[in-house]
């Protein structure tokens, strides 16, 4: 072609989470069973949409307005009954004009990042999610900026490094956290949020918050919203349902928006991310009618409380089972549905091995193991070995070497069962080679 076409920030559009299911779907061909542990759908794994949220979402199905265009923020009844919530929980004033709808929060990220000015840089947590720090790095066309998340105080951030990254790259104009936490399941106290404001307000950045797991915590663990403790900081949160109902194919998330009136550079920006919605004329529409009723109800509160429970009996019994075991690392989550295992990277070489009788599988595997990170080479070999499909902590813009697993698989000794095949796999793996 006369001109390239290519954008500069392409090579930089990496999904580790969905590139091992290519893998893992060629490993299929050979005759090998995959169980599936890379990715969070709840629904994939297992569990069941309560019946009574389903009722309200047929009942809105039989109704001729769900299947009509609505207005391009969102529909204006769903915008203020979530403006609603912001202000009662954390006494902000924002409006249904603070509250913008999109596709599902990836479309939102697309969008959040996409139309920042390509010199303006947001700096995330490191291991990130994927999304998150492709699209970041995508529209600037670099490598994706990160602030490190410390495994030895329970994944969390370490504000000195975050701090003087921000101050001495004038390029960054906003902090990107996930709270609680993909791929680490932590969740961040109100002292540690209250510093990280503090930190964007020193040097007049704004912040970003995903909070798409703001519902499911445990293990003592409280959700401090960003809405709590923002101040005067420009900023924006953004939350859900694909988790928490859990309805992940409604591709339904939102942002919600605080302090764009004081800021008029940032409210500007916020201007072009509605206008860029506008161009596609609204955002998905029967979901967004299902979220008063279903969030309003009396029974949510207990299904959430419900699901809480859930994983975190989950949790503590992952953790009994991996944190016994030498050469690996992992820290008990509070919150989302995800545990980081972390490899003692001295046991570690370039050699190591699992056994595939496979032949087929072992020839593909061995013809692509050879120049991988040695966590990506561990999950190659236990797809070939074992089936059982990870994704690799490397993928997570994280230089520390191992896997994340989640905790959805609603059959109890499948579940157990995996996790402990799992176990003897790093066994075996470490002493190999």
């Amino acid at each position: 072609m006369r001109r390239n076409i290519v954008h500069e920030g392409s090579s930089q559009l990496t999904y580790e989470i969905r590139e091992i299911v290519e893998i893992a779907l060629q490993l299929e061909k050979f005759g090998i069973g995959i169980t599936w542990e890379n990715i969070g759908d709840p629904i994939q794994k297992g569990e069941r949409l309560p019946d009574w949220i389903k009722d309200i979402v047929i009942r809105l199905a039989s109704e001729d307005r769900t299947y009509g265009y609505v207005a391009t923020r969102g529909i204006p009844e769903t915008r203020v009954f979530l403006a609603e919530q912001v202000n009662r929980r954390s006494g902000c004033q924002v409006t249904a004009d603070d509250i913008v709808f999109f596709n599902g929060l990836g479309d939102a990220v697309a969008k959040v990042f996409g139309f920042l000015k390509r010199e303006a840089r947001v700096i995330g947590p490191s291991p990130a999610y994927s999304t998150h720090s492709s699209a970041e790095a995508a529209h600037s066309g670099y490598e994706h900026l990160t602030y490190e998340l410390d495994p030895q105080r329970n994944w969390m951030p370490d504000l000195e490094d975050l701090d003087n990254k921000v101050r001495y790259n004038d390029s960054i104009a906003g902090i990107l956290l996930i709270n609680p936490d993909n791929p680490t399941g932590t969740v961040y106290p109100r002292e540690c949020l209250e510093k990280m404001v503090a930190i964007a307000k020193k040097h007049n950045v704004f912040l970003i918050c995903d909070e798409i797991y703001a519902h499911i915590v445990y293990n003592g663990a409280k959700t401090v919203h960003l809405s709590e403790v923002i101040g005067t900081v420009p900023g924006l949160a953004l939350r859900g349902i694909s988790k928490e109902f859990p309805w992940p194919g409604s591709r339904c998330g939102w942002i919600e928006i605080f302090n764009q009136t004081r800021h008029p550079v940032f409210k500007k920006y916020i201007q072009s991310l509605v206008n860029a919605k506008m161009l596609e004329v609204c955002s998905t529409s029967l979901p967004q009618y299902a979220i008063p009723p279903v969030m309003g109800d009396p029974r949510y509160p207990v299904h959430l409380q419900h699901r809480s429970a859930m994983f975190e009996k989950r949790v503590n019994e992952a953790y009994e089972i991996f944190s016994k075991e030498e050469g690996i690392y992992v820290t008990r989550p509070q919150g989302a549905f995800y545990m980081s295992v972390l490899f003692d990277e001295r046991r570690l070489n370039k050699n190591q091995t699992l056994p595939i009788l496979n032949p087929d599988a072992k020839d593909f595997i061995e013809s692509r193991a050879g120049n991988l990170e040695p966590d990506k080479r561990f999950a190659y070999y236990l797809l070939g070995a074992k089936g059982i499909c990870v994704v690799p902590l490397t993928g997570f813009c994280c230089n520390r070497k191992g896997f994340r697993i989640t905790l959805l698989e609603s059959d109890d000794e499948r579940r157990v069962r995996t996790w402990k095949t799992l176990v003897e796999s790093i066994r075996e793996y470490l002493s190999s080679g």
